[in-house]
C-alpha cells in the first residue's frame, strides 16, 4: 500500500466516526435500539444483508469456492432455503413479535413461559453471538496482519474501537446506515475483484482452470451423514430452512432490524428484498472466488505467495494443509490491484468485519439491558436506561474481542466455524418462539428442558465443535442438520416434559389470537417462485462455464 491507499482508509475511518455523531440524539430505548421505529425497507434490507454477507462473504466464501479442498460452487446451495425461510418469517414469526411492542425479542418468551426461560434463551444468544463474532474479528485481523504486515493488536484496535465508538454514539440508526454504506462498499469490492480477476485470467490463458467439474457442481444428492458427505441437497434445504428461519426471525441481531421498521408492510418489503437479492450477491462472490482461485492455481507466483504467508503466519495450518485459503482474496488485492483500489478493497474487508461487529454489540447490549436490568414492573428511567445501554455497547465490544482468541487457531474457514457455532443453537431458539406463539400445552419446565437438552445433544454431535475442543465421540453429522435436529428435539422434549408435569401452572399471556395471513398473498408467491428459479440455476451452473 502507498499514501493513496492510506488516505482512502483514513477518510473512511473519519466518515464513520462522524456517522455516530450524526445520529447521537437518542432519547429512549425505542430510539437507541429500534431507531425510533422510523427506518424504511431500503436501509434495513442493506443492513440485514451486510450483517449476514460481510466478513464471511468477502474473505472466506470465495476461498471456499476457489481453493478449499472439497470446496467449489456448492456454496450456492446455502441460498436454496432462503426464500422459503422468508415466507415462514413473514407469515408466522414477525407479526406477533412486532405487534407486542418489545425491544428484546426474548421478552416475548417471558410473557408466555417465565423469567428463567427468557434468561436461558438470552444467555444462549449472547454466548453464541459473542463466540461467532469473535471468530470473525480474529480471522479478519490476523489476515490483515499477514498481508499488510501491521501488528495484530493494532489491526484489532482499528476495527473494534471505531465500531464501538460509532455504535455507542448513534445507536441503531448509526448501525443500520453504517451497515448500508458498508454493504455498498462490500459489493463494489466484489465486482472490482471479479472483473480484475477475469481480465487477468483471460490474458494469461488460464480460463481452462475454471472448468474443473467438481468445483462447478452445486447440487449434490447426499444426506450429510457419512464422512465427506456435505452440502447435499436435502440437508441444505431442510437444515437451511431452520437456520434462516431462526436467524432472520429469532436472532436479536436480525429481528431487531425487523422491529425497527415503520410498519408491517415495511417488514414484508425488506424480507422480500432480502429473499430476492441475497442469491445474486452470493452468486457474484462465488464467481469471484472461482475466477480468483483459478488465477491462483494457474499462476505459480500467486500460489507461492499464499503458501509463504501461510507458512509465516499460520504454521499449524501450513503443516496440515499447505495453504490457508482465506488468504486468497487479500493476496490478490495486494498483488494485482492498482493503488487507490487497494485502499478501497481494504476498506471493504474492514467494512465486512465492522458491520458484523456493530450489529452484534448493539443487539447484545439491547438484550442485556432489557433482559437483566429493565425487567418486571419497575422500569429504568430514560436517563439511566441510556447510560446502561451505552455502557453495554462498550462492554460487549470488549467481550467480542476477548472471544476472538478462543477459536482463532482453527484451521477451518471462518465461514464454516461461524455457521457451525450458530447451528448448535438456532433450532432450539426457533422451536421456543414457535411454541410460545402457538402451543397451549407446553409449560415453562418443558420448554427449558427442551432448550437445554437439545443444545447439549447438538454440541455432542457437532463435528466442528468437537474439533474446536479437541474431542472425538466417534460420530458426528454435517452441521447444517443441527438446525433441524435442534428444533425437533426441543419440540419433542418440551411436549414430553410438559405432559409429565401437568400440575405446574402454564402461562398463556404470550399466546395470541393472531391469524396467519394468506399464503397466496403477493410476497409468498414471489418468493416461492424464486425458490424454483434458484434451484434451476443451481442445476445449470456447470453449463454456464462450459
Amino acid at each position: 500500500m502507498n499514501y493513496i491507499d492510506y488516505i482512502v482508509i483514513a477518510c473512511y475511518i473519519i466518515g464513520f466516526l462522524l456517522l455516530g455523531m450524526l445520529f447521537k440524539d437518542n432519547k429512549d430505548s425505542k430510539d437507541y435500539f429500534l431507531g425510533g421505529k422510523s427506518l424504511g425497507w431500503f436501509p434495513l434490507s442493506l443492513s440485514t444483508m451486510a450483517t449476514q454477507l460481510s466478513a464471511i462473504s468477502f474473505i472466506s466464501a470465495p476461498a471456499f469456492v476457489g481453493l478449499k479442498l472439497n470446496g467449489g460452487m456448492k456454496w450456492l446451495s446455502y441460498e436454496l432455503a432462503v426464500p422459503l425461510a422468508m415466507i415462514f418469517i413473514m407469515l408466522v414469526i414477525i407479526p406477533p413479535l412486532y405487534r407486542s411492542g418489545i425491544v428484546s425479542i426474548y421478552e416475548f418468551v417471558e410473557k408466555r413461559f417465565d423469567t428463567s426461560t427468557r434468561l436461558i434463551l438470552s444467555v444462549v444468544f449472547q454466548i453464541s453471538k459473542a463466540l461467532g463474532t469473535g471468530v470473525m474479528v480474529y480471522t479478519i485481523a490476523f489476515i490483515l496482519q499477514a498481508v499488510l504486515n501491521i501488528d495484530f493488536v493494532y489491526t484489532i484496535l482499528i476495527i473494534s474501537v471505531i465500531t464501538i465508538i460509532y455504535s455507542w454514539q448513534g445507536g441503531m440508526k448509526a448501525v443500520v446506515w453504517g451497515d448500508a454504506i458498508q454493504m455498498i462498499i462490500l459489493f463494489s469490492g466484489l465486482v472490482i475483484c471479479l472483473f480484475y480477476g477475469w481480465s487477468l485470467i483471460d490474458a494469461n490463458g488460464g480460463f481452462e482452470a475454471i472448468l474443473v467439474p467438481e468445483r462447478l457442481q452445486v447440487v449434490d444428492y447426499n444426506w450429510g451423514f457419512a464422512k465427506g458427505e456435505e452440502y447435499g441437497l436435502v440437508p441444505m434445504i431442510v437444515g437451511g430452512f431452520f437456520l434462516y428461519a431462526s436467524y432472520y426471525g429469532c436472532d436479536q441481531t436480525q429481528a431487531q432490524r425487523l422491529l425497527s421498521a415503520k410498519n408491517e408492510k415495511t417488514i414484508r418489503q425488506l424480507l422480500l428484498a432480502n429473499g430476492l437479492l441475497r442469491f445474486p450477491v452470493v452468486f457474484v462472490y462465488c464467481c469471484m472466488g472461482l475466477i480468483v482461485g483459478a488465477l491462483a492455481l494457474s499462476t505459480p507466483d500467486f500460489m507461492n505467495e499464499i503458501t509463504a504467508l501461510t507458512q509465516a503466519s499460520f504454521p499449524e495450518e501450513y503443516a496440515k494443509n499447505g495453504i490457508k485459503p482465506d488468504l486468497m482474496i487479500p493476496v490478490f488485492i495486494m498483488k494485482y490491484l492498482p493503488h487507490g483500489l487497494i485502499g478501497i478493497l481494504m476498506i471493504g474487508i474492514m467494512s465486512a468485519a465492522m458491520s458484523s461487529l456493530s450489529s452484534t454489540i448493539n443487539s447484545l447490549s439491547a438484550v442485556s439491558v432489557e433482559d437483566f436490568f429493565n425487567r418486571g414492573t419497575k422500569k429504568l428511567s430514560n436517563e439511566r436506561y441510556m447510560r446502561i445501554s451505552k455502557l453495554g455497547v462498550v462492554f460487549w465490544g470488549v467481550i467480542c474481542i476477548g472471544a476472538a482468541f478462543l477459536f482463532g487457531g482453527s484451521d477451518s474457514p471462518v465461514i464454516e466455524i461461524i455457521n457451525a457455532i450458530g447451528s448448535v443453537f438456532y433450532g432450539p431458539v426457533l422451536a421456543t418462539f414457535v411454541l410460545a406463539i402457538f402451543s397451549k400445552k407446553v409449560n415453562a419446565q418443558g420448554m427449558k428442558a427442551g432448550i437445554i437438552i437439545a443444545v447439549l445433544v447438538n454440541l455432542v454431535f457437532s463435528k466442528t465443535m468437537q474439533n474446536m475442543f479437541g474431542l472425538d465421540f466417534g460420530f458426528s453429522i454435517f452441521w447444517m442438520w443441527l438446525n433441524f435436529t435442534g428444533f425437533a428435539l426441543t419440540v419433542a422434549i418440551a411436549y414430553l416434559v410438559s405432559a409429565m408435569t401437568p400440575s405446574i401452572s402454564n402461562k398463556t399471556e404470550g399466546l395470541t389470537s393472531y391469524q396467519l395471513p394468506s399464503f397466496l398473498s403477493k410476497e409468498p408467491i414471489i418468493l416461492l417462485s424464486y425458490f424454483v428459479i434458484i434451484l434451476a440455476i443451481c442445476y445449470m451452473v456447470p453449463t454456464f462455464f462450459s
